[in-house]
């Protein structure tokens, strides 16, 4: 039970409309992606770091368990107050700071939702990285609990490869700040130590992040396989070949139908499983990567046959923009709309839907978690923790 003297405090820092404590509210923050629930006994929102270390400091006094919280995407059950105590959600944390594209670097809150990342910076040429599968959603401060990664993973790293400094929160509330713009600081490595701690040393409330300039020509394939076996024995195969592809993904047959019932978007409902494989990199590097003498791609009926090394039916190929992921409902590739054919003119580009700015309506849509008492305020994208 938390200490009337506590919530007094509580209330003078953050106002009434900063902290939930009606057991109707609550319930929106008992639970996260995965099947845990525990009901915490109060919910609060700092809108800076300070307020958060104020937060921390009055748990600390009165001996209050805290959780901090994200966007609630994450499937470990890392936001889950199981002692109940004080949850603090950083909502309303989510400025990006700073873009310095000089040193190709972003300073942002822990509230910053994953996508928006890139799409700050991708008119410059340049991205983030990392891209859970819950990107369009989840935010960086619990990607950095976590140490999130994603499809790009294989030729990317995950996030810790990508964070390159920290202001955290201790126990105790002090603040601390580690690591900054530098690429390879003096000292010991703590913000890789602290980044996948999950939300067990500090909390995490502000984060200096690498950006990377976007590829010079990006290049996607299909491959169409009667069994199972042989999609997966070409990643191996593949990978033999000293290729390393931006990103690899396969599906099996089960899986790929629900995602064309879901979706229409031209997966071949009788393959056993399909493999998607991106390519990018200089553009004389992707082009001999996908030529016929590294994938044995060659021309067929359905666009190109690609042996791989294991018998594909089809690979069908062609350039298309950066596509990232937000789950098994939509692969990496998804609105590269597969059609049977190996190329997509213009006209037809120009007319996919642009889902991937749809962030907020996405996110209202399947993470309500605190959505009516933000109504009149930011909505709700978490950050940190788990």
């Amino acid at each position: 039970m938390i200490a009337a003297e506590a919530l007094q405090q509580i209330d003078q820092l953050l106002g009434p409309r900063g902290y939930l404590d009606r057991v109707e509210d609550l319930k929106l923050y008992e639970y996260d992606g995965s099947v845990d629930q525990a009901l915490p006994e109060l919910v609060v929102f700092p809108r800076s770091a300070d307020e958060a270390a104020a937060l921390v400091r009055i748990a600390h006094k009165h001996r209050i368990p805290i959780v901090g919280r994200g966007a609630g995407t994450g499937l470990s059950g890392g936001v889950i107050a199981r002692a109940g105590g004080i949850v603090i959600s950083f909502a309303r944390m989510n400025r990006i700071v700073e873009i310095d594209l000089a040193n190709e670097r972003a300073v942002l809150e822990p509230g910053v939702v994953n996508l928006e990342i890139t799409q700050a910076v991708e008119r410059d040429g340049y991205f983030y990285a990392p891209d859970p599968s819950s990107q369009k959603a989840c935010t960086i401060g619990g990607n950095v609990a976590e140490n999130a990664g994603g499809p790009h993973t294989l030729a990317y790293g995950v996030t810790t490869n990508h964070v390159l400094g920290l202001e955290t929160i201790l126990p105790d509330g002090t603040q601390m700040t580690i690591g900054g713009k530098a690429p390879d600081m003096p000292g010991y490595d703590l913000t890789g130590l602290l980044t996948g701690s999950e939300g067990t040393m500090v909390l995490v409330t502000g984060i200096t992040v690498r950006l990377m300039r976007q590829p010079e020509l990006v290049k996607t394939l299909l491959a169409i396989y009667d069994t199972v076996d042989d999609c997966a024995d070409s990643v191996a195969e593949i990978t033999a070949r000293v290729i390393t592809p931006a990103a690899v993904e396969m599906l099996d047959g089960v899986m790929l139908r629900m995602v064309e019932e879901a979706t229409h978007a031209g997966y071949p409902m009788d393959a056993a499983a399909v493999l998607l494989i991106e390519l990018e990199g200089l553009k004389e590097a992707v082009e001999e990567q996908a030529d016929s003498r590294r994938l044995q791609v060659l021309p067929g009926p359905r666009g190109s046959h690609c042996e791989v090394g294991h018998r594909a039916r089809t690979t069908l190929e062609r350039p298309k923009e950066r596509v990232r992921r937000s789950g098994a409902s939509e692969p990496f590739l998804l609105r590269a709309r597969w059609r049977g054919a190996s190329h997509q003119s213009g006209a037809d580009a120009a007319r996919d839907p642009p889902d991937l700015r749809e962030i907020r309506p996405h996110h209202q849509q399947h993470f309500p978690c605190g959505r009516r008492q933000h109504a009149s305020h930011h909505p709700v994208q978490s950050s940190q923790a788990r």
